[in-house]
């Protein structure tokens, strides 16, 4: 493992990922009820929007609306303003919208590449902690900050177990309840938190005198059992690589070791910490652990779009051994300021990632990040799909589908 490396694709990789197919299997529900808001959406789109600029704008919405969030309550305990809160649950569904119509404005622009596959994926797996951090602190459930740990780790994983399976089946697969029905309860509790407060979350039911939002977090470990379940199941039948192999010829159980090295860490560092440095900060300590979540899933995401072996160790994971040692020398410098320097270094770390492999793509496959070269040629557009289904499972497949409705995959590949 070198601290830099002046190319992170090799030859070979960038030719397998030039010759990657994106193949994602879906029955959502909320997807085929949402397939008029989006195709109407991309139609008032400009030609001259690049898909991977309206996935970079809406994250930057998400994530500025989610910090305006954390700004007024840090530590989940605090009651957050109720205009914060519907400011959030707008940021989600900016997000979420503009999310779904980056694969049509590929299609509809003729710029499809699979970096665009990867610059959507990486984009969710930050979206991901910011959304599960912001969901938490409108309910305050810093005020159970084991359960906020679980309840933030649970989406981060659950992210991670879906990118797994395809790196070992090869197709993205997605349930009837999955990212979209997750994102739009998320909205949901928001516009709650926005009409009744933040405190509405406490009230106590009888007869058992659970809180809601502990009630939430109840319902939320059964969703995660059954779809981690769901998950493992596929996983344990074998891979389409040699002898059941991954899409890389590797092990099947190989990537639980990387991002085991990013959650039990945190788990430790929670559970030994003199200073109680996630309790008091524990937006803070997640957003640091999550940002190192995403880096992980890039790399398994790479991993997949190149057919490589993925990486045990990576030097974001430098951030959480500087609160380790700095433990095991009896907090030597105050693990708030060590918190912050580890957070401000896995930031770094997964920006120069990004930015490196973003810009190793763009030169391979001679085209640009955000912006669409040429003058697009329109096609045409139906006012209104026969059919919402996202079954494609590979690209000459979606082709087919999308002879009569060609906006209705909102995975597919974006430049």
């Amino acid at each position: 493992m070198q601290f830099y490396k002046e190319r992170i694709l090799n030859a070979a990789q960038l030719k397998r990922l030039s010759e990657h197919k994106y193949s994602c299997t879906s029955a959502s529900i909320l997807d085929a009820w949402l397939q008029p808001w989006w195709c109407w959406l991309v139609s008032k789109t400009p030609l001259w929007l690049a898909p991977n600029l309206i996935t970079i704008l809406g994250l930057i919405v998400n994530i500025v609306t989610t910090l305006i969030l954390i700004w007024y309550s840090p530590d989940a305990r605090q009651e957050p303003p109720r205009w914060a809160c519907a400011l959030c649950a707008l940021g989600v569904f900016i997000y979420q919208s503009l999310d779904a119509i980056d694969g049509k404005q590929a299609r509809r622009t003729g710029s499809q590449s699979p970096l665009g596959e990867l610059f959507d994926h990486g984009c969710d797996s930050i979206s991901t902690v910011f959304i599960a951090l912001g969901a938490c602190i409108a309910v305050k459930l810093g005020e159970y900050p084991t359960w906020m740990f679980f309840q933030c780790f649970c989406a981060m994983t659950l992210f991670y177990c879906a990118h797994w399976q395809a790196y070992v089946t090869g197709t993205l697969k997605m349930g009837r309840i999955d990212v979209t029905e997750a994102q739009y309860a998320i909205i949901g509790i928001h516009l709650v938190s926005a009409v009744l407060g933040s405190d509405a979350w406490a009230t106590k039911f009888p007869p058992f005198n659970i809180s809601l939002n502990l009630m939430s977090n109840y319902a939320v470990v059964l969703m995660t059992a059954t779809l981690l379940f769901g998950y493992v199941k596929v996983i344990m039948k074998g891979g389409v690589g040699k002898n059941g192999s991954t899409v890389a010829g590797t092990s099947i159980l190989s990537p639980v070791i990387p991002f085991s090295l990013v959650v039990v860490p945190a788990f430790i560092i929670f559970q030994k910490s003199e200073s109680h440095v996630y309790e008091n900060h524990p937006a803070l300590y997640i957003l640091a652990f999550g940002m190192v979540a995403a880096k992980v899933t890039n790399r398994l995401v790479v991993a997949h779009m190149t057919k490589s072996e993925m990486e045990y160790y990576d030097w974001s994971l430098l951030g959480p051994a500087m609160l380790f040692l700095n433990q095991y020398f009896n907090n030597a410098i105050p693990e708030y300021y060590v918190l912050w320097l580890c957070t401000i270094w896995v930031v770094a770390n997964l920006m120069r990632y990004c930015g490196q492999i973003c810009l190793e793509i763009c030169d391979h496959l001679k085209i640009h990040l955000f912006r669409i070269p040429y003058p697009p040629a329109p096609l045409s557009m139906p006012t209104s799909p026969k059919h919402a289904e996202r079954n494609a499972t590979s690209d000459s497949e979606k082709s087919e589908t999308e002879d009569s409705a060609p906006l209705i995959n909102n995975n597919s590949i974006s430049l």
